[in-house]
């Protein structure tokens, strides 16, 4: 598998505070990004970042608004694979003269 690094760029005016949330330790926000590494926008980003609404608020229809961009900044390309067995290699002089026709 490989690990890429992620760089998120968000307008944090669009941010739906109904929809933060308090926890153990403070108030939060999920956000979800969407990221195609094989594709860039004209810009450089690779996909977007939209604000997750709550369970109630989805199955009402409402969608999270797009808050921003994604942008990959950094990949590890994942190791090549070792072959698992070698073709046998013919020598096309040994392949000729064994050749029956």
């Amino acid at each position: 598998m490989s690990k890429i690094g992620v760089s998120l760029n968000i307008d944090v005016t669009k941010i739906d505070k109904a929809h933060i949330y308090e926890g153990k330790k403070g108030k939060y926000l999920t956000l979800t990004a969407f990221i195609d590494v094989d594709n860039e926008d004209q810009y450089g980003n690779n996909g977007m970042v939209t604000q997750k609404l709550s369970k109630e608020a989805q199955d009402a229809g409402q969608k999270g608004a797009i808050l921003g961009n994604s942008k990959v900044f950094w990949s590890e390309a994942p190791q090549p694979q070792a072959p698992t067995a070698s073709a046998p290699s013919f020598d096309s002089a040994t392949l000729a003269e064994d050749t029956p026709f």
